[in-house]
């Protein structure tokens, strides 16, 4: 599908408002619709035949296969077929059951889930109350060091109340407790693993050691191997409790050579690529071989800025790049028009996004200004540094152009990607190009691991910012239950961040994955997750 600006705002807003409904709905004892399949196993509803050997050519590999040991999307992809998560989100963005079949708020902070029966992990350990408990506790112990830690820091308490039921009690009222549940930081990994990784923590292993070497969900695709750099293959999950996968096995191949992936496609060397260049689009569109799917995003895009050092550490030096920053020259001359402007950290259709800001718009006057404000009329020397993502590298070349004309002199780094998130989360950049996606649809997912000063680093906060006021707000956003005092809590952090600038919002863009003719029943999800589950290929 292809969506026009004005058609891709409207999608938003319909996304808007799907998002709102689903933060007001609670639990369900409803079983999620399976799709029918035939008899013999042979085809699927989807129109492709069961079987194959389904390859992805991905720009980036994952970090960590722990998904209590990550927070980056090539990690996301790959944990999201090996584990799963006690309820799931919908095509509509509703929550709908996962490992627990049914759920029910008792009170304010305290919930009750009922779990699937007859469930085993990948190495035959049997999922139960007692797993969920080990799993959150291990989410939540700071010996772990979770970098999702934010999403279940509320959680005062897990009680196994039967085999198969659990009770989860928060420390204060949270309103997307359940959305959070659905983000795979909240994956279920083997107890056997779990137990494994701690004895290798108590012999000096780092955290997450075994587990990311051996990962074991309950997924519809299990481990095979993993050649670091090179390629993740799954193979499919036969003893799966639920409705089995279609193909075989899944290889995510790292291809760093945008060109590289589409001549992959073109040729029939890999079914799915991603992401698609937006230059690429019109050839792989007239491929005869091929398509580009295009999902608009809830993701960000921006420039960051390390707010401890100098002269960073001034929000007047902030905000002038900032107003140098021309938004529509990267959707249009970057991303060909596959994108729409940001004007704070959360994208149209996220509970909590508002377009009542005084928003940064390019100015290079303003900018200028707020330079001789702060006394530095005259430049300064600075680094910008980004990952193997050309459109990242574009936007650094854009920056450092523009900043060129306020007497800024930039030096771009190109990092890979691993390496980039390490020192970005050890704080040895000036400042950097990144994105951040939303899988749960919420302002607190949004801001809360971006801004918090708690959450400095590695879980999100690679600006090093810290605002008392911001955090206060953050804190009281999580703890409100009612949804207009929340929309007006994140609006005020929306302006207060707009203010004080630690990064610069650019651009939602939308996702282009190119999929091959005979590949049906591929989606990806405004988080840029794909759904593998169902896909097939003709044979």
């Amino acid at each position: 599908m292809t969506f026009s600006k004005k058609s891709l705002w409207t999608f938003l807003m319909v996304l808007a408002l799907a998002l709102v409904l689903a933060a007001c709905a609670g639990g369900s004892d409803d079983s999620a619709t399976d799709t029918d399949e035939p008899d013999d196993g042979t085809t699927s509803d989807s129109g492709g035949e069961a079987g194959g050997d389904l390859i992805l050519a991905v720009l980036s590999d994952a970090s960590s296969l722990d998904p209590h040991g990550s927070n980056d999307v090539p990690s996301s992809v790959v944990q999201a077929n090996i584990y799963e998560t006690l309820v799931n989100r919908n095509e509509n963005n509703e929550i709908i059951p996962g490992l627990a079949e049914s759920w029910e708020q008792v009170d304010e902070t305290t919930w009750t889930f009922k779990l699937q029966e007859g469930v085993t992990f990948h190495d035959g350990e049997e999922f139960n109350a007692e797993v969920v408990k080990m799993n959150l506790d291990r989410v939540r112990d700071e010996a772990v060091g979770s970098p999702r830690f934010f999403l279940y820091e509320m959680i005062t308490d897990v009680e196994v109340l039967s085999d198969y039921e659990v009770q989860i009690t928060t420390e204060y009222p949270f309103a997307p407790l359940l959305a959070h549940l659905s983000h795979n930081g909240g994956g279920m990994i083997s107890p056997a693993q779990i137990e494994a990784d701690y004895a290798a923590l108590e012999n000096g292993e780092d955290p997450g050691s075994v587990v990311s070497s051996e990962p074991v969900g309950t997924g519809f695709f299990k481990f095979d191997t993993w050649n670091a750099g090179s390629e993740i293959r799954l193979v499919k999950n036969e003893e799966y409790w639920g409705e089995p996968a279609n193909v075989d096995s899944v290889t995510f191949r790292v291809v760093p050579d945008s060109q590289v992936r589409a001549a992959d496609l073109e040729t029939g060397n890999v079914h799915i690529i991603d992401p698609v260049q937006p230059n690429e689009v019109e050839r792989i569109n007239n491929s005869g071989v091929a398509s580009v799917h295009q999902q608009a995003s809830s993701s960000l895009a921006y420039l960051g800025f390390n707010t401890e050092k100098e002269p960073f550490n001034d929000p007047l030096v902030r905000q002038a790049i900032s107003y140098a920053v021309d938004r529509e020259a990267i959707i249009s001359g970057i991303y060909d028009e596959f994108g729409i402007p940001a004007i704070g950290p959360l994208a149209p259709g996220i509970f909590g996004y508002t377009e009542d800001i005084d928003a940064i718009e390019y100015d290079m006057d303003q900018a200028r200004a707020l330079l001789e404000e702060a006394g530095m009329s005259d430049g300064f020397s600075t680094t910008i540094w980004t990952n193997d993502n050309p459109q990242r590298q574009s936007i650094a070349v854009l920056v450092q152009e523009a900043l060129a004309e306020l007497n800024i002199d930039v030096s771009i780094e190109v990092m890979e990607f691993g390496a980039y998130l390490d020192q970005t989360a050890a704080g040895e950049h000036d400042m950097f190009v990144l994105g951040w996606s939303n899988p749960t649809g919420d302002a607190d997912y949004g801001t809360y691991a971006l801004f918090h000063s708690s959450q400095k680093g590695n879980p999100g906060n690679r600006s090093f910012y810290e605002n008392p006021e911001v955090d206060a707000l953050l804190d009281e956003g999580r703890r409100e239950s009612d949804p207009e005092r929340r929309q007006e809590i994140y609006a005020e952090v929306q302006q207060i961040l707009t203010d004080e600038a630690p990064m610069a919002f650019l651009m939602h863009q939308e996702y282009l994955v190119g999929v091959a003719d005979n590949v049906q029943g591929f989606e990806i999800d405004t988080s840029g997750i794909y759904q593998l589950k169902d896909v097939t290929i003709e044979q």
